[in-house]
């Protein structure tokens, strides 16, 4: 059992709880159960998992599936498990697991799906993924400048759903959406001062909402190029919604008319 937080297994563990150090080491950080869980059902591609003896002795049977998907598996103490967890409270296991490639593409002939521009709330992103999942939106494209995708919390608040949900980093969305324009995809986007409100577009056909930053929104060459704007309406006084709400406002719209 590894009981030494300077293990140098441990030590390069740790550095996965910063942007820099999952990208240098192409890796990331699945902390907790069900994230294991999902992983190893979707048969993501797992490099380690470090678990407690109680964590073992309470899933058995997910302590074997980890085993198989995984080349390397450690037993470590409970201070050693929380030095490479970013939760306050760990339940018991960690796992690390490769990155996905930047340069992963997602299919245009799509019926539903977002474009986020510079979000950078991970709880934000989370949720949305987990949104997008639920509402049945086919791909989400994430600009190259907004959180990292494999952000820990941004995994743990996807609730698993990060595993099921197409999912892929963006370097130019000008160019993604002039291509969904060619596609004869609808370009939706939200603006605060746009002069329809996001139920009175229509969202039956193959459409792409794009959402923007928490502060700023999106910026000015982007919604010049989309082909309806929409607002949300707030009472006097509110000054924006989160961006994660706006996201589950426009998918479910999308799915109510397309249902009606």
């Amino acid at each position: 059992m590894l009981t030494s937080t300077q293990n140098p297994l441990i030590k390069q563990m740790r550095k996965l709880q910063s942007s820099k150090g999952r990208r240098e080491q192409q890796l990331f950080l699945l902390e907790g159960t069900h994230l294991l869980e999902e992983a190893c059902t979707s048969n993501y591609p797992l490099v380690v998992v470090c678990c407690t003896p109680q964590w073992q002795e309470r899933y058995p049977q997910l302590w074997q599936q980890a085993t198989s998907h995984s080349p390397r598996v450690e037993l470590v103490s409970q201070s050693v498990l929380k030095s490479i967890t970013t939760t306050v409270q760990p339940d018991g296991v960690v796992a690390v697991a490769k990155r996905l490639p930047a340069s992963a593409e997602l299919s245009f002939s799509f019926s539903l799906a977002l474009a986020l521009e510079r979000v950078q709330d991970p709880g934000n992103l989370g949720a949305i993924i987990r949104t997008a999942a639920a509402a049945g939106a086919e791909n989400l494209w994430l600009s190259s400048d907004s959180v990292d995708l494999d952000n820990p919390k941004v995994l743990r608040s996807s609730v698993g759903q990060w595993f099921r949900q197409p999912t892929v980093v963006c370097s130019n969305l000008l160019e993604l959406v002039g291509q969904c324009r060619t596609q004869g995809i609808k370009v939706v986007a939200t603006e605060p001062t746009a002069a329809l409100s996001y139920w009175e577009v229509d969202l039956r056909c193959p459409t792409l909402i794009l959402l923007g930053n928490e502060a700023a929104g999106l910026s000015a060459d982007l919604v010049a190029r989309t082909d309806e704007r929409v607002t949300i309406p707030l009472m006097p006084g509110v000054e924006s919604l989160n961006v994660a709400i706006t996201a589950a406002l426009m998918l479910y719209e999308a799915q109510r008319q397309r249902r009606i």
